[in-house]
């Protein structure tokens, strides 16, 4: 296979040791240029905020004895994404591949996560794109904790990146999701997933005597993974203890059928 042009990002900003665990199995592949958001960025989805100043500044990092010379952006994933293709990256881009993210982003809660939003704002620019995540503890999600291992996640990144560099996927598969339990090894099988139609994580509310004092929303697991979630990347992932692989298409569109739902919109 030829060498390649890969985009890597992130939404847990350039010195995430999960960024550089990507970066190492990708250059199996072709040419990487990282290119992510300079400070942490979780919880940005999609987002392109006019506040970001979009400041690009070259870093190097030595990951493994080895220099990168990378590119640290001030804004969201999304927008990392964005500059990388409009503005780093000369020529012809063949992937793009956010991740490997502190923690799963599986259930409704895909479309805050900005792991996938840079995933999904790749495919809006009809590029191949791959959002990998790694199941970890919720103390470690903000942090850059030696105590993950991305070994196993490391792998599925190469490996499905391979398959999105070298098949041509269905038109209504924009980019695929991956969350890599933590317990998994190169070994552990895959299961094609759906998204649970459920919530993950239940937002909490500060803890503050006034609103006059700065409050941040907090968080917490509720999900439940029964029977009833079989085949969901929440179930795959916590019950079945297996790789989550979900196919993302970027149509919003309910799949009602539309013209029950126009005689109810007209009764």
């Amino acid at each position: 296979m030829k060498k390649c042009q890969i985009l890597l990002t992130n939404d847990d900003g350039i010195q995430s040791p999960g960024l550089w665990a990507a970066a190492e199995a990708l250059s199996t592949l072709g040419f990487v240029t990282v290119a992510a958001p300079r400070d942490q960025s979780s919880g940005t989805g999609r987002s392109l905020p006019l506040t970001s100043d979009g400041i690009i500044k070259t870093e190097i990092v030595s990951v493994d004895g080895k220099d990168w010379t990378v590119y640290a952006v001030g804004g969201t994933p999304a927008q990392a994404v964005q500059h990388g293709i409009l503005e780093i990256i000369p020529g012809t881009l063949d992937l793009v591949v956010s991740g490997i993210n502190y923690g799963e982003n599986v259930g409704t809660g895909v479309t805050i996560s900005g792991t996938v939003g840079a995933a999904m704002e790749a495919a809006a620019m009809d590029i191949p794109a791959l959002a990998i995540s790694v199941e970890t503890e919720q103390r470690h999600h903000l942090s850059y904790s030696t105590e993950v291992d991305f070994s196993a996640a490391a792998y599925f990144t190469a490996y499905f990146a391979r398959l999105l560099l070298e098949r041509q996927f269905p038109k209504d598969v924009n980019l695929l999701k991956v969350d890599v339990p933590s317990d998994a090894t190169p070994q552990t099988p895959w299961q094609v997933t759906r998204v649970a139609p459920q919530r993950y994580y239940e937002p909490l509310p500060p803890k503050r005597k006034s609103w006059d004092e700065p409050g941040r929303i907090g968080y917490h697991q509720v999900a439940l993974f029964g029977p009833e979630q079989e085949g969901s990347d929440v179930y795959v992932l916590r019950a079945k203890r297996l790789v989550s692989v979900t196919p993302i298409s970027l149509d919003l569109t309910s799949r009602v059928d539309f013209a029950e739902l126009d005689r109810l919109l007209r009764s």
